[in-house]
């Protein structure tokens, strides 16, 4: 898939933000270096940025930049974990994940004193995919072995979690963003979700409440 770019002057005319803000956000890792790509043109060389990415980050942050400090911002859009515990009791009063989801979670899992920053993001996976309608309830046992067994392995690397289906049997799998995959044809994609999206969107309901 062809990913369109847009123009520094352009994105600067389009969203009304300075180049002075768009570099601090750069310098304190709100827009990711790597979105900075340099071209050729007619004029010489020029920045350009991936055209949706780029735009949505900034949305993201002029909306929550009042609530937010940059640092806070900076640590909602990376995929590192943040030093955070939450008892049962706190997860359920500050509505982050549902009682069902978690009473999942204990069923597959056991049930913890203390609930770590990986551990929430497992059980709020399977409340987003829960709530979708995407998956059932076994599929979703299944969904949070995998994310128990593997997540660590990817070392805070983005990924996506992908559940295949073939005759009625459902796999869930953990595959790096951007690699391909390739089913035979009687098997089917029936979720694709991305990980790196549910942090952000988890930290967010921790640091916001929504």
């Amino acid at each position: 898939m062809v990913e369109h770019l847009i123009s520094k002057k352009d994105l600067l005319n389009e969203t009304g933000i300075s180049y002075g803000q768009l570099y601090r956000w750069k310098r304190k890792n709100l827009v990711p270096e790597e979105w900075f790509v340099r071209k050729s043109t007619f004029t010489g060389q020029e920045t350009f940025f991936p055209r949706e990415k780029i735009l949505e980050r900034i949305e993201k942050i002029i909306n929550l930049k009042d609530d937010l400090s940059l640092d806070e911002l900076a640590d909602m859009f990376s995929d590192s974990p943040t030093d955070l515990t939450l008892s049962k009791e706190e997860l359920m009063k500050r509505n982050i994940v549902s009682i069902t989801s978690l009473s999942v979670f204990i069923e597959t899992v056991g049930d913890l004193s203390e609930y770590s920053f990986d551990v929430i993001l497992y059980v709020y996976v399977l409340d987003e995919l829960l709530q979708s309608g995407e998956i059932g309830f076994d599929e979703g046992k299944q969904i949070l072995q995998t994310l128990v067994d593997h997540y660590p392995k990817f070392q805070q690397k983005s990924c996506e979690l992908f559940v295949m289906r073939k005759m009625g049997i459902a796999i869930a799998l953990l595959i790096a963003s951007g690699e391909e995959i390739h089913l035979e044809k009687t098997a089917k994609i029936a979720v694709k979700f991305s990980i790196s999206a549910a942090i952000e969107s988890l930290k967010k309901k921790i640091h916001v409440g929504s």
